[in-house]
């Protein structure tokens, strides 16, 4: 299944990230794919405010993985931008990814392709202008739930 969205603001984006975050139930994989500064750290920050974490959410790109406190779950925050080949941390990723105790969070996630649950909530980010951004949501029937009344 397939959602767009047109966004005029990072905080719009965020917003919509806010909305899908308060559905999460735990076990969820999100992939986020864009261009670098596309908006998947922003997207991200939303998702976690909207699962009531208070924490300031801040790009992986340097540690590869962050771990953010929500009161049903954690959010793991995968970014393997700066891995050829995840090695290691693929195994980190396959212990959390789609454990109830856990929201997964994967951005530049080609490196673990053959590593991701066949149910995937990916969110494309594509700048279009400025400040515009396309979000093309695709999910299977079973996470349907994440963007249930978001329009």
């Amino acid at each position: 299944m397939t959602l767009q969205i047109k966004s005029t603001s990072s905080e719009q984006t965020e917003k919509l990230a806010e909305q899908i975050g308060a559905r999460l139930r735990g076990g969820e994989t999100i992939e986020l794919v864009s261009d670098l500064g596309g908006g998947k750290t922003t997207f991200t920050r939303g998702l976690s405010r909207g699962a009531g974490s208070s924490e300031r959410v801040a790009s992986p790109t340097f540690t590869v993985s962050k771990e953010y406190s929500a009161p049903k779950f954690k959010i793991v925050h995968f970014d393997f931008y700066r891995l050829g080949e995840a090695g290691i941390v693929a195994d980190e990723l396959a212990e959390v990814a789609g454990d109830p105790q856990y929201v997964t969070v994967i951005e530049w996630g080609d490196s673990v392709k053959n590593s991701l649950p066949s149910k995937l909530f990916t969110v494309s980010i594509t700048q279009t202008g400025e400040n515009t951004r396309s979000i093309t949501i695709e999910y299977p029937e079973e996470l349907k739930y994440l963007v249930e009344g978001i329009a």
